[in-house]
């Protein structure tokens, strides 16, 4: 399949006062400075994560885990994820009148917006989501497709550093099959993409906006509207560099329809709690939750479409502060006002000790509990499966 050739044009704009928060100190509450106001790094700002740790202090908490027998990795050899080969609207047809978004695996979405705006999300095609090419989480689920296989990317947006969401191999592939793509990054990004060959990249801050301009070969010219949004997480690609960069959700406008793409987030830190005990009942209800999610739910929402985590939270104690699962996604979807959701965030790598196959499973009693249909609203699908919205 030929590549379609495109370049662009990426102008950072200021955002409308009522689409950011009121009390400005809070939008760099994040920051963390040095005695002379430079930001050297970043944190989540709110109660809702818990106890902080350094690289070596969740080392050490992990290793803990292990000792105890809680970090058990569970087996793979026959777990079976649905996965179906992917399909994408030729650049020969006209884009689809609604939001067309296909699950290729993990994190990674691909967009297809009715303007004809292509937008892919946290791609990885590597086997292992690790530095090592030998060593660390490999798949169980191959990838939907390659990179050749997609007609078009015109941007791609990355939530945040980890290697499960950030491979420079799939950088590196697509943007030599797409040389005019775009990049969008938090802050302190733009560096690592530079040093990697990669000149088209924009970074931005949590309520930072940015129009994208998109001309085809040919003169075909496609817009849409990018949002950088808070979420409660951390980055980090060496032991040496944790929370150097920052992690991010992202919102998504263009021909009429918006997404909101949850990235990778925690909701609330967990205590210590036997594993039959749930988190979510009325005991444990008062723990802080982020209260970043209703913000961007009033400031930017309703969006026709949440891409939301809902995997790698197990153990609870040790997860919830950086990784949601489903009952935290069901609060997050509520407080985000997505009309619809899709699941992201499983069924690719083992990353944590829940069983592979049992995020769906929980995001159906979630809904459930929480009075909303169990189909229909906030759903999961097969890896290269597309749905409308």
């Amino acid at each position: 399949m030929a590549a379609a050739k495109s370049t662009s044009t990426v102008t950072k704009t200021v955002p409308a006062p009522e689409t950011i928060p009121d009390d400005r100190a809070s939008l760099k509450a994040h920051h963390v400075k040095d005695s002379s106001g430079k930001t050297i790094k970043f944190q989540n700002p709110h109660p809702s994560v818990g106890e902080v740790f350094t690289s070596f202090g969740i080392l050490k908490k992990f290793a803990i885990a292990r000792f105890r027998g809680e970090m058990t990795t569970p087996s793979v050899a026959s777990v079976s994820i649905p996965s179906i080969s992917p399909t994408f609207t030729p650049l020969s047809l006209p884009p689809p009148t609604s939001l067309r978004a296909t699950w290729l695996g993990h994190a990674c979405y691909h967009v297809e917006f009715p303007s004809g705006l292509r937008i892919l999300f946290d791609p990885v095609f590597e086997d292992r989501c690790s530095p090592l090419s030998f060593a660390g989480p490999k798949r169980y689920s191959p990838p939907a497709c390659q990179i050749g296989d997609i007609p078009i990317i015109d941007a791609v947006v990355i939530s945040h550093s980890h290697y499960d969401h950030l491979s420079y191999g799939t950088v590196k592939e697509i943007v030599k099959r797409f040389p005019g793509v775009h990049f969008f990054v938090g802050l302190g990004l733009e560096s690592w993409f530079k040093a990697s060959g990669i000149a088209n990249v924009t970074e931005m801050d949590w309520w930072e906006d940015a129009e994208i301009a998109v001309t085809r070969e040919g003169g075909d010219e496609v817009k849409g509207r990018l949002g950088a949004l808070p979420s409660q997480h951390f980055s980090g690609r060496t032991g040496m560099d944790k929370d150097e960069t920052l992690w991010a959700s992202w919102e998504v406008e263009s021909g009429g329809k918006k997404i909101w793409f949850g990235g990778d987030t925690g909701y609330r830190a967990v205590p210590h709690l036997a594993r039959d005990v749930d988190d979510w009942g009325p005991e444990y209800e008062g723990l802080p939750r982020c209260p970043e999610f209703e913000k961007i739910g009033s400031l930017r929402g309703p969006f026709d479409l949440g891409l939301i985590p809902i995997a790698a939270y197990s153990p609870r104690h040790l997860m919830s502060n950086v990784h949601a699962n489903p009952y935290d996604a069901v609060e997050i979807f509520k407080d985000t006002r997505c009309k619809r959701a899709m699941g992201i965030h499983w069924g690719t790598w083992v990353l944590t000790i829940e069983p592979p196959e049992e995020p769906p499973k929980m995001l159906k009693e979630a809904l459930k509990k929480s009075g909303l249909a169990e189909t229909g609203v906030f759903d999961t699908c097969a890896i290269g499966e597309s749905r409308e919205f």
